[in-house]
């Protein structure tokens, strides 16, 4: 469960509208006590991830690491899991490429994937396709 500083935190940082070195100190510590992210905590951060209109490369990196962390808490990724990570995926309707790293290495660090999952992986990576062959390049 998310607690009320951490909610503050993500209110005073996106009130910014970027993450500074700072307020990333600070949240590596807010998220990262028990060295596993909640799904309350998760659903933080990606509101914050959404909020934030410029995100720097070091920004972007933990927030993939936080909910990679969250995900495979127990080495899995199930089907709620899969629905959950396709609204955040799909939620601007493009799937770019550090969202694509981001799906291979949930796949290549999970013990077990579902069915959900794969379909989602397929889906991603088959976009990038059609889009290549059509000379598009997203």
């Amino acid at each position: 469960m998310a607690t009320r500083q951490q909610r503050q935190l993500i209110e005073t940082i996106a009130a910014n509208g970027k993450v500074d070195s700072d307020e990333l100190v600070a949240l590596r510590k807010a998220f990262t006590v028990d060295g596993e992210i909640t799904r309350d905590e998760a659903d933080l951060l990606v509101e914050l991830f959404k909020r934030i209109e410029r995100r720097s490369p070091a920004f972007e990196q933990f927030f993939y690491q936080a909910v990679k962390g969250h995900l495979l808490t127990d080495g899995k990724i199930d089907a709620e899991e899969a629905a959950w990570l396709r609204r955040l995926l799909l939620a601007d309707g493009v799937i770019d490429d550090r969202e694509r790293k981001f799906l291979h290495d949930l796949k290549g660090e999970a013990k077990e994937v579902s069915p959900e999952f794969q379909v989602l992986f397929d889906e991603c990576l088959k976009s990038r396709s059609e889009a290549q062959a059509a000379g598009g390049r997203r």
